[in-house]
């Protein structure tokens, strides 16, 4: 495997390690900045909206200067969105928390590429696999995102959560140091001679609409129900350290399968990986509407996290397989844009509807969602055949 792959899948895990401290706490800043409880989880919305903003842009300009420099520039915009937060907490301004909060999720957005560059950087028939690895350096942030979020909660006395940013600070300072000695290979400038498809030609294709389909409706299930869980654990009575435990032991959940998920794949097919991912996914919320214990909690995350690995390891894969190098900056792109507009969507509707429809009725909603993809997926995947390039 490219030692490059293994140094991106510890950039992955820097950035899902800040996602997840983010996760953790800001819902929770949310309760105690919102000047209404509809606007609990804007913060988190704000996030995945500037992350939204981000994914067609990053493509092309990763295009026209190169992986490396896109990849620092989303940290630096990072670094500038941790300290916006850190001022706001300061003075408890919660417009100014959203703005930090956008800018954040800008470098999120450039970062949902580290996977594709993972696949840029391996060896012909050896990219799932360094998809998978690329996603499980996300253990290290549920091992790491967690006790951060909970450490640093007393970490400036005055002002809580604080000391949360002051930690994303850290991280993407690291990334940055990490991302210094990676070497990518050579933009390719020679596309002259491609025969490069209308952007409708391809997102037409079933590879593509079932792969970013499965995408979508993982990462926004799982995105409403994660970002919900804080809320729900802390109206039941949990404290915030219980929260963060279960939140841990999701993200486990979401990552560990990286190291097994590619070879399940090559041995099964994505279109099996895809159907037992939606299954784990509908017992995930079965556990959520038969109880609100500690363990309902942690059993319903840890299967929506390996529900959502599944499915969305299977999905970037599957993608990979819709597009020739020549149209890969504008394919990624919509790709992204596609799914994190709905993950946006879902991570400001999950305050809302957590506090108007309640937890059951929340869980509810997502079932007929969950059976609607696997029904696709089941009739229309035998369809979805890549094109002779990808990656």
């Amino acid at each position: 495997m490219n030692p490059g792959v293994l140094a991106l899948s510890l950039c992955q895990a820097l950035l899902t390690t800040g996602n997840v401290l983010l996760v953790s706490v800001t819902a929770l800043i949310g309760q105690w900045l919102a000047p209404d409880e509809a606007l609990i989880t804007f913060p988190v919305a704000m996030q995945f909206l500037g992350l939204m903003c981000a994914t067609i842009p990053a493509s092309f300009i990763m295009d026209k200067v190169g992986r490396k420099r896109g990849f620092v520039l989303g940290n630096i915009v990072g670094i500038l969105g941790a300290i916006c937060c850190i001022r706001a907490l300061y003075t408890e301004a919660f417009a100014l928390l959203c703005v930090g909060t956008f800018m954040l999720g800008i470098g999120i957005g450039f970062g949902t590429l580290y996977r594709f560059a993972a696949v840029e950087l391996s060896d012909k028939g050896q990219q799932v696999r360094a998809i998978s690895i690329v996603m499980a350096g996300g253990v290290l942030a549920a091992i790491a995102g967690p006790n951060l979020a909970v450490y640093s909660q007393s970490l400036v006395a005055d002002t809580p959560f604080v000391g949360a940013f002051w930690g994303l600070l850290v991280l993407y300072m690291l990334a940055i140091t990490v991302l210094i000695f990676v070497r990518f290979p050579a933009r390719r400038t020679d596309h002259a001679d491609e025969v490069t498809r209308p952007l409708m030609e391809i997102i037409r294709q079933p590879v593509f609409i079932v792969s970013v389909l499965v995408a979508m409706v993982s990462y926004t299930v799982m995105n409403l129900l994660m970002t919900a869980t804080p809320l729900a654990m802390t109206g039941c009575g949990f404290s915030f350290q219980q929260a963060a435990g279960v939140i841990q032991l999701h993200v486990l959940g979401m990552f560990i399968p990286g190291f097994f998920t590619g070879k399940l794949i090559a041995r099964f097919g994505t279109i099996p990986m895809i159907t037992v991912g939606g299954l784990l996914l509908l017992a995930c919320i079965s556990i959520n509407l038969n109880g609100q214990s500690q363990w309902h909690f942690s059993a319903a995350l840890l299967l929506l996290g390996v529900g959502w690995a599944f499915m969305f390891i299977s999905a970037t894969h599957m993608v990979t397989g819709s597009y020739r190098d020549s149209e890969k900056p504008k394919t990624q792109a919509t790709n992204e844009f596609l799914i994190f507009s709905m993950v946006a969507l879902s991570a400001q509707a999950s305050g809302w509807l957590e506090a108007s429809l309640g937890w059951e009725r929340m869980n509810l909603i997502c079932i007929p969602v969950v059976v609607l993809v696997i029904a696709v997926v089941l009739f229309v995947g035998s369809r979805a055949r890549p094109v002779n390039a990808s990656g």
